[in-house]
């Protein structure tokens, strides 16, 4: 058989873009399973997903991450979604099957591995999420089909809120609870896990930190971040301060990167590689 040339090709659409390591991490594991493909990180501006979404199937991708601001809006390109991806509304991956594109939603299935990993189980748990974009409606909703009693949305965007509230009372079996985000938010009590699936705090802006009253965090609570670069955020040292267990953005980011990268190539992932290469990266 003649020696083929061509990678195989998937990488990330996102505007920021810059700053995500994911192609880092990818290649590694690409590397230490010796398949030929290649981690494109490529930015692309809010209004052009399209031609970008059309470039898959014309360059024959194997399949992309999205990220902010395409999560929700590239659902309108696709040809088939995942059962999960349907509910959450938002997709982070696509895999291109002969020019067909299914979508799937990986982030809240490696939030919830990465509290496992961290000895945290979700399972009657009171969850409070700030955010109501793809990464909040793909946590919020995941750890709802996952067995959690309460998801508390804290947004911003009241219709937005509300929406994603209604969506985890009606399609899963947890209950829902909104808090209009017009103040410093005041953490519920009965709070178990409070996550930050906003990008407050994503690099350049590490300087930045979720408009919270950081003195009703407690000790009681487990606290986590999906901002991964720079991954020990203001919002997770606030909580250090009052005790809380803390989770960062890197176990998240590594476990729905494995389930993508099995996804594409069809080969189990190497996370003690994927996980070591981000830990360089950062310098942990």
């Amino acid at each position: 058989m003649a020696k083929c040339y061509r990678a195989e090709l998937v990488g990330a659409f996102g505007c920021p873009i810059d700053e995500n390591p994911t192609g880092v991490m990818e290649e590694a594991a690409f590397a230490a399973k010796g398949l030929n493909y290649r981690y494109l990180t490529i930015k692309v501006n809010d209004g052009d997903l399209k031609p970008a979404i059309e470039a898959v199937r014309a360059f024959h991708m194997r399949g992309v991450n999205c990220t902010i601001p395409h999560k929700v809006k590239v659902l309108e390109y696709l040809d088939e979604l995942s059962e999960a991806a349907s509910i959450i509304g938002a997709v982070n991956t696509i895999i291109n099957n002969d020019g067909k594109l299914f979508g799937e939603n990986t982030d809240g299935k490696g939030f919830i591995t990465s509290l496992k990993d961290a000895g945290v189980g979700i399972e009657g748990k009171n969850i409070t999420v700030l955010g109501a974009g793809g990464a909040a409606r793909a946590i919020a909703v995941e750890c709802a089909l996952a067995g959690a009693k309460k998801v508390t949305i804290a947004n911003r965007d009241k219709e937005r809120g509300e929406e994603l509230t209604k969506l985890i009372s009606d399609k899963t079996p947890a209950e829902g609870a909104f808090i209009l985000w017009d103040r410093p938010v005041e953490v519920p009590a009965d709070t178990d896990i409070f996550v930050n699936a906003t990008s407050v705090g994503l690099f350049p802006n590490v300087n930045d930190k979720p408009d919270v009253n950081y003195d009703t965090v407690t000790s009681r609570m487990v606290v986590s971040d999906v901002i991964f670069n720079d991954p020990h955020t203001l919002f997770l040292q606030e909580a250090e301060k009052r005790g809380a267990k803390t989770v960062n953005g890197l176990g998240m980011l590594v476990n729905q990167g494995a389930v993508n990268f099995t996804l594409w190539t069809g080969v189990e992932a190497p996370i003690d590689v994927m996980t070591q290469t981000l830990k360089d990266e950062f310098g942990l």
